[in-house]
């Protein structure tokens, strides 16, 4: 079953159903799930389905001659692109979806193919209708090159569909044999890319997910994170480099200079690069009157799993080829995983208040949700409305309990961020003191929340 993507099956559904012919673009990061998508979205349509390699323009049609031989469709051996969309092109009653995954690979050889393109698609070829969606995992190169590359083509686009990553809800339907507190350490390794969860299999622990499929040489996941610096980065060395660095906390353009000797220039040029990919982000903190007191200036890995591999794997890469997989996970993984997957609770807590907020579930109905990253301290969660009635909270995954002290420093950092904390959530992975208990039956601006209520 398909899970999460019922947006998108109505997007393609429309963009179909239209009158004439349409071009669509559909992009999201490897992994996100656009191969499963476009199979349930073609399950009752006719169409081809061509996956573009990186190799040459003469290499590109003589694959698509392979591909059409594989069908029973007879063409020439090294077929032109005018031959290739009469293949496409056969007699059907019914509009024909055409699906060409990982186009930026034709358009970066054959500069024209785009406007061929347009023309077959203008040309209704038969007295045809096609419906073509060009598909990709560089966002970079979609976000940032493609218009550029295929110039005034650009204009003949029906629209764009980008795959965003899953939710917590999606994942915990996914691993329904899991319970909520394992939902939520695989949600921190592996974050919302459907494909990476295919990976993992919920009738064994999570600790034997990690040990046979990311630490053992043989996993699925063994090689997925370098080969995605690999694949869409040029000098890994250096983007190696800067994450390993973010991943051991050191946030800071100039901690990133001092640490990697690198110049300041190279470091944000590289960080911008990483942003494009989506693998980095810029920690913003919600406007508030106490900006004076926030930190600014501070970069995260964004991408679960690159976090994951670079915490634990590649900084200690030495350790895994000398231990077994067990070892390592003993050793290395097993006495931070706790607090690794804290850094992502918040993630979770923040959606299941967006989802209270949808279904006016909440005090006050929330118009913006921000964190703010203070230089004491971070506000996990704050909500307001349009009267300027807030929610402030606090996110504690990696302790036996919320206690009274992390609630008064919660209302010290409102304080220094000069948010009035007319109501507090306080979320825990294992629960809260008795005083935190006390106080919440007395007063009803405070709301304590567990994992397994969410």
């Amino acid at each position: 079953m398909l899970l999460g993507r019922s947006s998108e099956l109505n997007q393609l559904a429309t963009y179909y159903g239209r009158k004439n012919s349409q071009i669509v673009v559909l992009y999201g990061q490897k992994y996100m799930g656009k191969t499963a998508l476009l199979q349930e979205f073609m399950a009752d349509k006719p169409g081809f389905y061509y996956t573009c390699e990186p190799v040459s323009e003469r290499e590109q049609r003589y694959r698509f001659g392979l591909f059409f031989a594989s069908l029973g469709i007879k063409t020439l051996k090294i077929p032109e692109y005018s031959d290739i969309f009469s293949c496409f092109a056969g007699k059907h009653s019914q509009k024909k979806v055409i699906v060409i995954d990982e186009f930026q690979n034709i358009i970066k050889t054959t500069p024209d193919f785009m406007d061929k393109l347009i023309s077959f698609v203008h040309s209704s070829w038969n007295n045809q209708e096609f419906f073509i969606i060009l598909c990709s995992s560089s966002v970079s190169f979609i976000e940032n090159d493609m218009v550029s590359r295929i110039g005034e083509a650009a204009f003949e686009l029906s629209g764009f569909i980008k795959l965003k990553e899953l939710g917590f809800k999606e994942l915990r339907e996914h691993f329904y044999l899991y319970t909520n507190d394992e939902c939520a350490v695989v949600w921190a390794i592996l974050g919302g890319i459907p494909g990476l969860w295919n990976m993992f299999d919920d009738k064994i622990s999570v600790k034997d997910n990690i040990i046979r499929n990311i630490l053992d040489k043989s996993g699925p996941l063994h090689n997925v994170a370098k080969d995605l610096v690999n694949a869409e980065l040029r000098e890994p060395n250096v983007y190696n480099t800067i994450l390993a660095s973010l991943s051991c906390g050191i946030r800071k353009l100039n901690d990133l200079h001092e640490h990697t000797e690198f110049s300041r220039a190279k470091i944000s040029v590289y960080i911008k690069t990483l942003m494009e990919f989506e693998f980095v982000t810029k920690v913003f903190s919600m406007d508030t009157d106490g900006r004076d007191n926030a930190k600014k200036g501070v970069y995260d890995i964004s991408h679960h799993f690159l976090d994951f591999y670079f915490t634990f794997v590649f900084n200690n890469s030495s350790f895994l080829d000398t231990h077994s997989p067990e070892e390592f996970y003993s050793m290395i993984v097993s006495p931070d995983l706790k607090t690794f997957t804290g850094k992502y609770f918040k993630d979770i807590c923040m959606e299941y208040m967006r989802a209270l907020n949808d279904r006016n579930r909440l005090p006050i109905k929330a118009e913006r949700f921000g964190t703010w990253v203070g230089k004491q301290g971070t506000i996990d969660i704050i909500a307001t409305d349009s009267d300027g009635i807030n929610i402030v909270g606090v996110c504690v995954y990696d302790k036996p309990m919320v206690t009274y002290r992390d609630y008064e420093e919660l209302l010290d950092l409102s304080s220094k961020a000069e948010v009035k904390p007319d109501y507090v959530y306080l979320f825990s992975g294992s629960g809260f003191d008795e005083k935190i208990n006390l106080e919440s039956r007395i007063g009803k601006n405070l709301k304590p929340v567990l994992l397994d209520r969410i």
